[in-house]
């Protein structure tokens, strides 16, 4: 994975897998990309500016070749909101994640300064003192991540970030495990993290807490050391010895590393994850324990002074192939820790002054970062001395030919025969005794005790693990040959180192059922699909999503082991949005895990118009998470106001709506004609359902009161009869043909029907 650096030089631009970068454009429309920080197999890491919060920070951008690929984003997107969601001062933060056209991206926080694989370039082996101040940090970072679920997967010296100020961070949380499935396959991810992967990752491609103690020790091993403990021509021979071969001891390796501390490298780096520590926080617990038992002091970490690429690479994640060397690893130089003499003199940064031994025999050839010089006899001072000056001599004694004394030939001769029968009798006690050994005791011991004590006795150990219920896990359950076998010097000890039990394997979640199933076979158990399943979110509808009893678990053979499958992802209820606005419930929509499907007509006469009314399906109701919803938008239709209209005319009008007209009954208003709307129910104004738009109008009863002062009284009550009114005469000598004089009430005024119109006539 890419470390996050700040020193230029890292990838040109003329880099073929990114011609025409991405250098001066704007990313999501917020991000404004810079120069190139780092350039791998897989990303790219530019130095940028969140122009929305004036903030600088490093834009990592994946190469194309995931962009079209949708496990991929779509685990790319889960393990960056996990990593986003860790906070903590030991690790570099996340801050967003995205894509923008083909570009998939993360953006982070930006660290100036350099890496520990940079530190380990320039200063070597760290010592104890500044080894401690560099893990504990460290793995009070993993301790954090752990915590929160999270498993590293790429612990290694190119992912520990120095900024600065001497401060340490730990990068790409999270991510390794977004990539694995497209890089696993081509070797890439192996070549890169080789020397620090844990023998489970390599063997079985799982990990859990645990590898990321594995990893961490082995960085430890290496600040002490200055170089991993297996190296090889390619990287499967280095995964081989992961997987086949105990880290040697520290003490083999270096002096001065105290016991405690070589015990608690020696735990965290086993083969069998059961003996490690469980976690980050337990393996910082103990080194604590350590730094307070031994009164070492807490120094600063030094801050690397010039990066220098990895394995002459540009490409920080980028594979760091462990060719250049040959062979296995060259024994490197027994270097001295000052052994936490108190007297021991101490370097101003507090690492602990070395003491390096000289060999005889010229440098010692090493490889890459990995090698360690061995300082060659120093040369003559006369080679070096200027010009000139005085040339300090040492007076050899001079022996006078005339002062030599010849040796007596019989003395040569006594010697030679004394020589002669040592060397018969060394003979004669190698043929018959010093050629053999006898195997030790080994049972009970711990498979680094065990090894020691066989080497010790001139044989060598051949390992191998077993199940044994008898026999503490890690501890030798059988050897052979056993205790006291006369063996020739050299031979082999079979030593079965016991891991426990039988226990149930593990069946990682999302294994299809038909692979567990294989598995469990071949282990001598007996799988049966649980009668329910459960939901999860992460584990496909149909595989596995745990066993019961768990990995781990103790079993015997022909036992049943429950196969619990994932039902997919659970239904989730829809929330309920009524009378809210329509952006305010696509947001809770949204944020609930569901998708807009539009937006539909709905009538609740309680809610204003524009609001929600309801979501089909309906609040409440379970569905898979990612589902689309529509909303229902309040509408209504607003009664018209047709007082005063000729009914006819505003039947006509309101039925070319759409509307359903009935009429009422008519009702008497002084103030509307006969025959037009006196009003409607509903009331003008008023909202109904659009999908029930039912009005019925209500007539005016009115009579316009006609001029009756024109004829005669027999006219005058035949028109009043005519538009239902009633007449009263008043007056003297009143008949039939007797002129109208007059009538109340006038003509023009609107009465009820039947009304009486008085008229005036005779004297």
């Amino acid at each position: 994975m890419t470390t996050v650096r700040t020193q230029s030089g890292q990838g040109g631009a003329g880099d073929p897998r990114h011609r025409g970068g991405l250098s001066g454009s704007l990313l999501d429309g917020r991000y404004r990309i810079g120069s190139v920080i780092a350039r791998g197999g897989m990303s790219t890491v530019y130095r940028g500016v969140d122009t929305r919060l004036d903030r600088p920070v490093a834009v990592k951008v994946m190469s194309a070749q995931y962009a079209d690929d949708p496990a991929f984003l779509t685990r790319f997107s889960r393990e960056a909101r996990l990593a986003a969601g860790l906070s903590h001062s030991g690790v570099v933060a996340v801050y967003d994640h995205g894509r923008d056209g083909d570009h998939t991206f993360l953006v982070m926080e930006l660290i100036d300064g350099g890496t520990l694989r940079d530190l380990l370039h320039q200063r070597g082996p760290q010592g104890v003192a500044v080894t401690l101040s560099i893990l504990e940090p460290l793995l009070d970072a993993l301790a954090a991540a752990h915590r929160a679920g999270l498993v590293h997967r790429d612990v290694k010296p190119e992912n520990v970030l120095i900024s600065a100020r001497g401060e340490l961070k730990v990068a790409d949380f999270g991510l390794v495990r977004a990539v694995t499935s497209q890089t696993m396959a081509t070797g890439d991810v192996i070549l890169g993290t080789v020397a620090y992967l844990s023998p489970e990752q390599v063997e079985r491609g799982t990990s859990d807490t645990r590898s990321d103690v594995y990893s961490a020790g082995i960085v430890g091993w290496e600040l002490l050391v200055g170089e991993p403990p297996f190296t090889g021509e390619n990287a499967m021979s280095v995964a081989y010895q992961h997987v086949h071969s105990d880290v040697p001891l520290l003490g083999d390796e270096v002096d001065g590393v105290p016991a405690a501390l070589e015990d608690l490298i020696g735990d965290a780096t086993q083969r069998d994850p059961e003996i490690r520590p469980r976690d980050a926080g337990e393996f910082a617990a103990a080194i604590r324990q350590i730094r307070r038992d031994l009164a070492i002091p807490r120094v600063p970490i030094p801050v690397p002074t010039r990066p220098q690429p990895v394995a002459a690479t540009d490409d920080p994640d980028a594979d760091v192939p462990l060719a250049g060397r040959t062979g296995g690893r060259p024994r490197p130089t027994r270097i001295a820790n000052a052994d936490l003499d108190p007297a021991a003199p101490h370097a101003p940064d507090g690492r602990v002054t070395f003491r390096t031994s000289t060999s005889l025999h010229g440098p010692t050839v090493g490889a890459g970062h990995h090698g360690t010089r061995v300082m060659t006899d120093p040369p003559r001072a006369t080679a070096h001395a200027p010009r000139g000056a005085p040339t300090t001599r040492t007076p050899v004694p001079q022996v006078s030919p005339r002062r030599r004394r010849r040796v007596p030939r019989w003395l040569i001769i006594v010697l030679a025969m004394l020589l002669l029968g040592a060397a018969v009798g060394a003979g004669g006690w190698w043929l018959a005794d010093g050629r053999w050994a006898y195997a030790p005791a080994t049972e009970g011991l711990t498979q680094q005790q065990a090894e020691r004590v066989i080497r010790a006795a001139g044989l060598v150990p051949q390992v191998s693990v077993h199940t044994d219920a008898s026999a503490k896990v890690g501890t030798i359950a059988d050897a052979t040959p056993g205790a006291g076998a006369r063996m020739l010097r050299g031979s082999a000890v079979a030593l079965v180192v016991s891991t426990g039990r039988p226990t149930v394997p593990e069946v990682l979640p999302g294994t299809a059922q038909a692979v567990a199933e294989a598995l469990l076979t071949d282990a001598g158990l007996r799988a049966e699909p649980a009668g329910e399943s459960e939901y999860s979110s992460d584990v496909p509808r149909g595989s596995v999503l745990r066993t019961d009893p768990s990995a781990g678990s103790p079993s015997t053979p022909g036992m049943t082991v429950t196969l619990v499958l994932s039902l997919g992802t659970a239904p989730a209820p829809i929330p309920d949005v009524t009378g809210k606005s329509p952006e305010d419930a696509t947001n809770k929509l949204i944020v609930a895990g569901f998708g807009l499907d539009g937006a539909d007509a709905g009538y609740d006469a309680s809610l204003p118009d524009g609001v929600v009314v309801g979501t089909k399906p309906g609040a409440g109701q379970r569905i898979t998470p990612g589902s689309r919803v529509a909303l229902v938008i309040n509408t209504s239709a607003v009664v018209p106001d047709l007082r005063g209209r000729p009914l006819t005319d505003a039947i006509a009008s309101i039925a070319a709506d759409g509307w359903t007209v009935t009429t009422g009954d008519p009702v008497f208003d002084p103030a509307v004609a006969g025959g037009a709307v006196v009003g409607s129910s509903p009331a003008a104004g008023g909202r109904v359902d659009p999908a029930q738009k039912v009005i019925t109008l209500t007539p005016s009863s009115a009579v316009t009161v006609p001029d009756l002062s024109t004829g005669t009284m027999a006219d005058a009550a035949r028109t009043a009869q005519t538009v239902g009114l009633a007449v009263e005469v008043r007056g003297w000598w009143v008949f039939a043909s007797s002129q109208v004089r007059g009538q109340e009430p006038a003509a023009g005024f609107l009465v009820e029907p039947g009304a009486t119109i008085v008229l005036s006539a005779g004297f």
